[in-house]
């Protein structure tokens, strides 16, 4: 084998299904990573993304696929994408360490008329001012000129059994009109539609809009399920009745707050962006202020439900569950389980949860223990609340054992043992 038609870099949620859906093409695709676990996983035909199975790799590799550590197998790469991590620093500031990191490496070893495209959820002008200038540094090679760069913001949506890679537009932004069609023609090979627009920055801002916008209305419902409680008015009746108006409104539900790899993030990085022109996003910053307040709310719920009953929280038990951040996945980045548990040990409850996709779960350091008889963790925990209303989960035989219970999820029915949010 002479070379690659593609080198993934980041071989997690976003780099396996692009790597997957390529190979299905017939594309010659090697995934590069540093984690070695990672790359002997895959090797050896072992998956560890939920929408990847063991028989989606034994195809994959089949047709010629294979993960390694070994960077020089960019250089005879004729497309890279950078599908790394973009996660928040501690004082909710963009980390872009892992980009640059991997821009590094596909400097080292660029070649002339390669396209290199980054994936990674990022602020307007990172693909331009970040990007390009390191490529062109540790390259001696122009954008542009003798090699393509482009930007197209990952859409995946782990667990959605409708819209995956293939089937869900691709937007794509090219530093320079040939970039971008150049882009275009290697997306278009294995997705079915290709949105073009005029440059990386309209590219990077349309994926920081999408998950902005989701954001800011699941804050809109998070705070007007707290109100909708005091005021007596039933929020997800109301929220069914608004979406039978066939146009202008779109059903967001409330929960108990934001998880997963983008909503959480990516607002955080286009207030960023704005913050760098001298002022606050407004919109972005209350939305993340209700969200993150929305696991206290919680807890806030559940000791009010204890307290009826003339228990404390300290020492009652508290079942939580599922604790992964959507149903149905294993998926567990950001989930609001997290802070909602740290709350509870503050408070002294004895805390367990139940998850058929999390074997094993702990909260800043500490396990959490495992029950795996729902039916008797249920009846006799003091309260049960459901975060996450995994299909596997029994919820007509929860609703009917458990001695109290909060639905964060909107899915049971009210009654004297059971609360929605």
């Amino acid at each position: 084998m002479s070379g690659y038609h593609l080198a993934v870099i980041g071989l997690g949620y976003v780099g396996m299904p692009l790597a997957k859906e390529a190979s299905a093409a017939g594309l010659r695709v090697v995934g590069l990573d540093i984690d070695q676990r990672k790359v002997d996983a895959l090797n050896s035909g072992h998956s560890y993304i939920d929408d990847l199975s063991d028989h989606d790799l034994d195809s994959m590799l089949a047709a010629g696929f294979t993960a390694t550590l070994d960077q020089a197998v960019l250089a005879a790469s004729e497309t890279i994408v950078i599908c790394v991590p973009t996660p928040l620093d501690e004082d909710h500031r963009p980390d872009l360490s892992a980009v640059r990191g991997a821009v590094e490496s596909v400097g080292r070893y660029l070649q002339r008329g390669t396209l290199v495209v980054l994936e990674s959820t990022t602020y307007p002008g990172t693909t331009d001012e970040v990007v390009r200038p390191i490529l062109e540094d540790a390259s001696g090679l122009t954008a542009g000129v003798d090699f393509h760069l482009a930007f197209s913001p990952e859409r995946i949506d782990p667990g959605n059994a409708k819209y995956g890679l293939r089937n869900t537009p691709k937007v794509v932004g090219g530093y320079t009109p040939g970039c971008r069609d150049r882009a275009a023609a290697f997306y278009a090979r294995f997705i079915e539609q290709v949105v073009t627009v005029s440059g990386t920055r309209e590219a990077e801002m349309a994926k920081l809009l999408e998950n902005t916008y989701r954001h800011v209305n699941i804050a809109l419902v998070n705070e007007m399920a707290i109100f909708c409680d005091e005021l007596g008015v039933n929020l997800w009746e109301s929220i069914e009745a608004a979406a039978t108006k066939p146009f202008g409104f779109q059903k967001f539900l409330p929960g108990p707050g934001v998880g997963g790899h983008c909503i959480p993030v990516d607002p955080s990085y286009l207030s960023h962006a704005v913050r760098k022109l001298g002022y606050p996003f407004r919109f972005v910053e209350l939305a993340q202020e209700i969200n993150e307040r929305m696991p206290q709310y919680v807890v806030a719920r559940v000791t009010r439900l204890l307290n009826r009953a003339k228990k404390a929280v300290n020492g009652s038990t508290v079942l939580l569950l599922g604790v992964t951040y959507k149903p149905d996945i294993a998926d567990e980045r950001e989930t609001p389980a997290v802070p909602i548990a740290r709350v509870f040990r503050e408070l002294g409850a004895e805390l367990v949860f139940a998850d058929p996709y999390v074997k094993q779960w702990t909260v800043d350091g500490a396990e959490v223990p495992r029950v795996d008889d729902l039916a008797e963790a249920v009846a006799s925990a003091d309260v049960t609340v459901l975060l996450q209303q995994h299909s596997a989960f029994d919820l007509e035989m929860v609703e009917k054992r458990a001695l109290l219970l909060l639905d964060t999820r909107g899915v049971l029915s009210e009654g004297d043992r059971v609360e929605r949010l």
